[in-house]
Formats: structure tokens, sequence, C-alpha cells
């Protein structure tokens, strides 16, 4: 019997993709991620992109429920698209953990901008690690690599 490799579903940013919302990235070099994608187990997504937002675009905070630019534009539906998409890809593809962009709107991890696009950080999670930690999927940023290693190596998913 065949088993599935358990995926990890990543900020396409921190793989190097130009998804950003100034047109570029924030690539993560570090052995464990590479580990993991020569093991195959890498699957990136950028949920802004992925909702329909283009790049480059506006920077974006969460005010309450809503995602509002800096030119205060509610793209709120987009990052809600977003997210359902990278539910969809995290069920389709037996996604156990996320690694996503520390701060942003919608990938940050216990931390995001205030909405008063002045740097100042708010407790929360962005729209789509919310939505991945709503199906059971352990979500970790890029800040959190330690956390993340140590939680894949409890799970017993390095051998799979």
């Amino acid at each position: 019997m065949l088993m599935k490799v358990a995926k990890i579903l990543v900020s396409a940013c921190l793989m190097g993709e130009k998804v950003r919302y100034d047109g570029n990235d924030n690539l993560l070099q570090h052995p464990l991620m590479q580990r993991w994608q020569q093991e195959q187990r890498l699957l990136m997504i950028c949920p802004e992109v992925a909702g329909g937002l283009s790049v480059p675009r506006a920077p974006a905070e969460q005010i309450g429920t809503r995602i509002i630019t800096c030119d205060g534009a509610d793209v709120t539906t987009a990052f809600q698209r977003g997210a359902w998409r990278a539910q969809q890809l995290a069920q389709q593809q037996g996604v156990v953990m996320a690694i996503l962009k520390a701060r942003s709107p919608s990938c940050g991890v216990g931390q995001i901008y205030d909405g008063s696009f002045s740097r100042r950080l708010i407790a929360d999670d962005g729209v789509t690690a919310a939505a991945l930690r709503q199906l059971g999927i352990a979500v970790f940023s890029e800040l959190q690599l330690d956390a993340a290693a140590a939680w894949w190596q409890r799970q017993s998913l390095v051998a799979q």
C-alpha cells in the first residue's frame, strides 16, 4: 500500500515567489525548508493572489473583521476567497502543517498589523492562518521554525 506523504503548506513569498504586495519576495533560506522541499512535502500558495489580487497591490491590514488597503479599498472578499482556496488545497493534498508569512493580514500567525498602517502589532491571526487552524492544521510563521520542527518530530511525520 502506498502511503501518502504528509504535506506542508507554505506562503509562496517564503519560497522566493515575487508575490508580496510590493512585488518582492521573502525568500526563506533554511536547511529545514530545503530538506522538506527535497522530500517533496512543500506546497506553495499566496492566498492574496489566489484570491484574485494583483502583484503589486496596495498594502492592506485588518480592521475589525474587514481587510482594508492603505487607500481605503475593502479587499475582504479577495482575502476570504484566498483563504478558502488555501483550505481546499490543504484538504485535497493532505496538508498537516503550514509555514506562513509573519504579520501578514492573510498569513500572520498570532500577530498581525493593527489596521493603522503604523507597523503596530496586535494579537490575532491572518485570514488564511485562522482558516487553516479551523481545519486542525498546525500553523507556524517563518519566525517559529524551531517550534514547527519540534511539532513535526512529535507527530512522527519525519519517516512518512
